[in-house]
């Protein structure tokens, strides 16, 4: 089956067929750094992330670019507040980007070009779009004129004359028409500058990724990504310069991921009702907050609240406890787990076992058949879950030898494979599951372990109620959960 993703350009789902085969060239949106991202922000750096993963996961050459808009007049205006430079706003902000980034697991791209880096390039396709007919200059500004480029609005299927009465469009006395944006901002006393044909001045917002799409991936993107926010104007403004520029198709396949709501209305620095990413990791783990992200169909509306991350982290730990249960049970370690990925399937002769695996197989399968369809993350969950049951339920009949064994570790490398595809479980995560069945740790942590929880068995079972909740709770203020179950109580490390 072949991967099919849904166009924003087309408004229906396509079979995907990059430019070159086996080859994709991704581009999404970067941050604007001027503040600490927010939960809403994240959605679109995430998704990304997730569809470069199970690319390469489905064999697929991926290089990835991501820009920085690092000259902006929102960072101007947080510079003048504070009394500062604009460099020292975006090294402040961009430095947060990537701490917050990688906690949410989202690996770096292949290139992370800034917009200040790429002044020149700026300058000579804003000089050559004017050379075509596309712009005009005026009052030390460059504007596209978007009366000279027929296609405008096909990404938002808008009629421009519409768009005039409407909306989000700046208004200038400079400009021709009110739909023409700017390609070039003339300076302002005290701003940023840089010497351009048409004066000092400053790239706009709009033209930058045109540039650094083009200069990064050969003028050709498969796959454009960023938030339904940005389909007009900032995109419908990239495809109208650049192929107004080029003279030929700009993106394949333009893919947009729906907002995050709260109290049903969409999350926004604008709107005032945002969290940062930073304030949520001080609560929640990365891997939850990531888990959350994925946890629903890209183009669906999600709801953020705190009842939605709690429920999150109750279905990670469903999952990461039936990793721990697994390898504790086979006494597994994680070098156990990372052979099993790497080698053909296990032969073995239980029934049980054979089961587990073909449970795994199915698994995966069900996952592939998810992802495939237009990156259905909701669907390919169900799958980790589905497996995760399947381990649990064989795990609870008893170890019947090195067949059992190799089944378990099989099928929980399958489970941590596609885990680590959806981006919240990685090799840290497997060493710590590892750890934790093991009752390994630091120093004599897992003796002292069987230890507390012998003095904590005796007390529950002299009914000595408040010394047994005394010890769970100042375990768990040390990061230590503790979990009663039939068969007696199982600890495991908690981990950010």
């Amino acid at each position: 089956m072949a991967i099919r993703i849904y166009n924003t350009m087309t408004r229906r789902k396509e079979d995907f067929e990059p430019y070159v085969e086996g080859k994709v060239g991704m581009y999404c949106c970067g941050p604007t750094v001027y503040d600490y991202f927010h939960i809403g922000n994240a959605r679109a750096f995430v998704v990304p992330d997730m569809v470069r993963k199970y690319l390469e996961f489905r064999g697929y050459d991926v290089t990835y670019v991501q820009n920085v808009t690092d000259i902006e007049d929102k960072i101007i205006n947080r510079a003048k507040e504070r009394g500062v430079t604009t460099d020292d706003i975006v090294r402040q902000y961009t430095k947060a980007f990537f701490e917050d980034r990688a906690a949410l697991g989202v690996g770096a791209p292949d290139y992370q070009p800034r917009a200040t880096e790429h002044v020149k390039d700026i300058i000579s396709m804003v000089d050559g779009i004017i050379k075509k007919g596309h712009a005009y200059v005026s009052g030390g500004d460059v504007y596209f004129d978007v009366s000279s480029f027929a296609g405008y609005g096909k990404l938002s299927g808008q009629n421009p004359d519409d768009l005039k009465a409407g909306a989000r469009v700046d208004i200038s006395e400079h400009k021709d028409d009110p739909l023409d944006f700017v390609l070039w901002k003339g300076a302002k006393p005290g701003e940023p500058s840089w010497d351009s044909p048409w004066g000092p001045g400053r790239p706009g917002w709009h033209i930058e990724c045109s540039v650094m799409s083009a200069g990064y991936l050969g003028g050709r993107v498969d796959i454009h990504l960023g938030g339904s926010d940005l389909v007009f104007p900032h995109h419908e403004n990239e495809i109208a310069q650049s192929e107004s520029f080029c003279e030929g198709e700009f993106v394949k396949y333009w893919m947009h991921n729906a907002m995050v709501n709260v109290e049903g209305e969409r999350m926004g620095k604008s709107m005032g009702n945002f969290f940062t990413v930073r304030d949520i990791l001080k609560k929640y783990p990365g891997k939850v907050v990531r888990y959350y992200l994925v946890a629903s169909h890209y183009r669906q509306p999600i709801s953020f609240g705190l009842d939605e991350l709690d429920m999150c982290a109750r279905a990670l730990a469903r999952l990461e406890d039936s990793i721990i249960n697994a390898m504790k049970a086979m006494r597994l370690g994680s070098e156990d787990i990372s052979k099993s990925l790497e080698a053909a399937k296990s032969k073995v002769n239980d029934i049980q076992a054979n089961n587990l695996i073909t449970a795994a197989d199915s698994a995966i399968s069900s996952f592939i058949d998810f992802m495939d369809d237009d990156f259905n993350t909701s669907g390919a969950m169900s799958a980790l879950h589905e497996l995760a049951r399947a381990i649990n339920a064989f795990i609870a009949e008893g170890s019947r030898g090195e067949d059992s064994a190799s089944a378990a570790a099989y099928a929980v490398g399958k489970l941590w494979r596609m885990g680590n595809v959806l981006g919240f479980m990685d090799d840290e995560t497997l060493e710590a599951d590892a750890a934790a069945a093991l009752g390994e740790g630091e120093g004599l942590t897992g003796p002292l372990m069987e230890l507390v929880l012998k003095i904590r068995a005796d007390a529950r079972a002299k009914k000595n109620w408040v010394l047994s909740d005394f010890i769970r709770d100042g375990l768990k203020e040390l990061g230590i959960t503790v979990e009663d179950t039939k068969d007696g109580a199982r600890w495991k490390l908690e981990r950010k």
